[in-house]
């Protein structure tokens, strides 16, 4: 993968040094289609156009997903693969998280629920890493969470 990964790399990098933290978003999406892109190549047993004798199948393309992440929804090129007999592919790496998310988005939503103030939610989330929680996003939460 060296050729295309690096220029990948290269391209978000130069993304963020144009548009900065605002960047943020694409950039993430940019390296996660990278980062799923190689669980691809693992599988497969070899990268992209390379011949092996131990290949398992072959790379076919990509599908659109809706990713909620901490840098915001993204939506990703999930790879796909063809030609294996055995367990399907399908990249670890959407799933990973997902319901430390949910689970943090359900929180927050009771903690409004019950009353808990936005100061006390922000230092609790605080507690556990999250950052900038606005009373905003503290009432959006609340309403959208089921």
């Amino acid at each position: 993968m060296n050729g295309i990964g690096d220029t990948t790399v290269e391209a978000v990098l130069e993304h963020l040094i144009a548009d900065g933290a605002g960047g943020i978003g694409p950039a993430f999406t940019r390296m996660f289609e990278l980062a799923m892109r190689l669980e691809r190549e693992r599988y497969l047993g070899a990268g992209h156009y390379e011949r092996s004798g131990d290949r398992r199948g072959y790379a076919n393309g990509y599908k659109p997903k809706r990713l909620d992440t901490p840098a915001g929804t993204r939506r990703v090129q999930v790879p796909k693969t063809s030609g294996h007999e055995d367990e399907p592919f399908y990249p670890q790496s959407p799933e990973r998280g997902q319901r430390s998310v949910r689970a943090v988005m359900l929180a927050v939503a009771e903690m409004d629920i019950k009353g808990v103030s936005t100061r006390e939610v922000e230092a609790i989330l605080h507690q556990f890493g999250i950052e900038g929680l606005s009373s905003t996003q503290v009432e959006v939460t609340a309403t959208i969470a089921p």
